[in-house]
C-alpha cells in the first residue's frame, strides 16, 4: 500500500467556475489530475486531500465533484478547506460518500493499515500576513479541534503505527516559526504532515523538515497537477 497526496482540486462540474481564469496552467486541470491519478494509484493504495475540493455551494452541488473522483482507484481521505462551503455537517457529508472508497475526516482520525490518519482543517498561523485578533480567536480554537482529533488518533494508535497529519492551512508561517499546530504535532508523535491552500507566488517548500516531521505541501497548482507519494 502506497500513500499519495494532492490538495486544492477546486472542482466545478455543477459551477460555472473554470481555474484557467488563476492562470493557463490550470486549463483541462482535472484531466491532468486524472490521467496521472490513474497511472499512478492502485486500488489498495490510499490518497490524501487536504482540502478545498469543491466550488460548490451546496452538498447537492458537490455531488458532481464527488462522483468525478469515485471512479479514481484508491481510498480518499479527505479534509474541509476554506472554500468548501458546501461541507456543513460531517454526518451529511459522509452520507453523501459515492462510496466506502471516501472518508472524510472532521477533527477526527481514521486507521488504515499501519497508519493513523489524523485532520482537522487548521487556519491561518501568528505571523501571517494580514494576521488579526478574529484570525488569534479562530486559530486557538483549530488547535483545540485538533487536541481533539489527537484524542482519537492515539486511540487507534498501536506499536509501530505511522502518524500522518492533515491540515489544510500552511501549519507553520514562511519564516518556519512554531505553531499551536507543529507543536501538537510534535508532540503527538507526528511521522509526517500534509498541507495545501497555497497558490500563486507565495513561496512554501513542496517538502520540508522541520522539528523531525516531514512536511508535504500539496496545493495540486504546485506540483503542476501530480501527486506527491508520502509513504
Amino acid at each position: 500500500m502506497n500513500i499519495y497526496a494532492i490538495s486544492d482540486l477546486h472542482l466545478s462540474f455543477s459551477a460555472n467556475k473554470p481555474m484557467d481564469v488563476f492562470g493557463g496552467n490550470w486549463e483541462g486541470h482535472f484531466e491532468k489530475i486524472k490521467t496521472e491519478w490513474l497511472n499512478t494509484v492502485k486500488e489498495e493504495d490510499v490518497v490524501l486531500i487536504a482540502g478545498d475540493i469543491s466550488w460548490a455551494m451546496k452538498l447537492c452541488d458537490a455531488q458532481a465533484d464527488l462522483e468525478a473522483l469515485k471512479i479514481l482507484p484508491g481510498k480518499k481521505v479527505f479534509i474541509r478547506g476554506n472554500h468548501d462551503y458546501w461541507w456543513n455537517g460531517i454526518s451529511k457529508v459522509r452520507a453523501s460518500a459515492p462510496d466506502d472508497s471516501f472518508i472524510f475526516l472532521q477533527t477526527g482520525a481514521v486507521k488504515i493499515g499501519q497508519y493513523v490518519i489524523v485532520g482537522s482543517r487548521g487556519w491561518t498561523c501568528p505571523g501571517s500576513p494580514d494576521f488579526t485578533e478574529q484570525d488569534q480567536k479562530l486559530y486557538l480554537r483549530e488547535a483545540e479541534r485538533f487536541r481533539l482529533a489527537f484524542a482519537e488518533a492515539n486511540a487507534l494508535c498501536q506499536e509501530g503505527d505511522k502518524k500522518i497529519a492533515m491540515i489544510h492551512y500552511p501549519p507553520f508561517t514562511l519564516k518556519n516559526e512554531d505553531t499551536l499546530f507543529t507543536e501538537l504535532f510534535e508532540k503527538n508523535g507526528v511521522d509526517k504532515a500534509v498541507f495545501g491552500h497555497i497558490h500563486g507566488v507565495v513561496y512554501f517548500p513542496l517538502k520540508s523538515v522541520k522539528n523531525g516531521i516531514e512536511y508535504y505541501m500539496t496545493s495540486c497548482d504546485k506540483l503542476a497537477f501530480k501527486l506527491v507519494k508520502i509513504y
